[in-house]
């Protein structure tokens, strides 16, 4: 078998142009008063640390709209691995700081993108202010629902103890849909090139096996495969995405 990412294939070089953008805020970071600007001090710990696996995570998660508490996170485990800096504070910090500049140097970077994802944020918070789920079709025509709704307690007493129930109640929980909105619908249509993809192979006689955006063929169909994913993937796109979730289109009105 043959796997391909269906990642764009300048990823490297992406990574190389977006690490010089980070080391270049720290490096003007570093210089600063530390008694003016305390981030002198993080900025100092880790210029000379930031490298690919420091910031591919969040990298990568920045198209599904990933938070600063994620990116913090993601940031703060790979500087566990490297034991580097052993005092939990600093620790925090310095993920801190390291998450702030990482998303400021993706900002300018990718605005475009980015400004979908806080787009389609915000659609989500406006249709969840209305009490209703998030909800979209996807290109496929699979309709799709977010089902998170808030969690309400039920008491059961018995003849020997009183039990707490968690049960979904009719209110959505407005945060989880507005966040959980855009990695979703990037899924959605990750889910949707890959079946599109599937279909074709089928039809010209491939073996295909698909794990998200990882697809599998035999080896001696790559070129084959290669070129049903690139079709596919300009056909999917030709279609206007954004317009079909349009907010006007899910209230009937502006």
């Amino acid at each position: 078998m043959y796997i391909t990412r269906n990642h764009p294939h300048h990823l490297v070089l992406i990574l190389h142009i977006f690490l010089h953008r980070v080391v270049e805020i720290m490096r003007r970071d570093a210089v600063k008063d530390t008694a003016k600007n305390p981030n002198a001090v993080y900025a100092r710990l880790l210029v000379n640390q930031v490298d690919r696996k420091l910031v591919k995570q969040t990298v990568m998660t920045s198209v599904y709209g990933v938070t600063y508490i994620g990116a913090r996170e993601q940031i703060k485990r790979r500087l566990k691995e490297r034991n580097i800096l052993p005092d939990d504070m600093q620790m925090f910090g310095a993920s801190c700081y390291a998450a702030k500049i990482t998303l400021t140097a993706l900002g300018e970077m990718f605005k475009a993108a980015r400004s979908i994802m806080s787009w389609l944020g915000d659609c989500a918070k406006v249709i969840a202010s209305d009490n209703l789920p998030v909800r979209w079709t996807t290109p496929l025509g699979l309709p799709v629902v977010q089902p998170y709704r808030q969690l309400g307690r039920h008491l059961i007493k018995t003849s020997l103890q009183v039990l707490t129930l968690q049960r979904e109640t009719d209110k959505v929980m407005m945060k989880r849909q507005r966040t959980a909105f855009p990695p979703n619908f990037v899924h959605s249509l990750d889910g949707s090139h890959m079946m599109m993809t599937a279909v074709a192979c089928k039809k010209a006689g491939l073996n295909f096996a698909g794990v998200h955006d990882s697809y599998w063929t035999h080896a001696c169909d790559v070129e084959k495969m290669n070129r049903i994913l690139r079709e596919k993937f300009v056909e999917l796109y030709d279609a206007p995405i954004l317009e079909n979730v349009s907010i006007v289109q899910i209230f009937g009105k502006p």
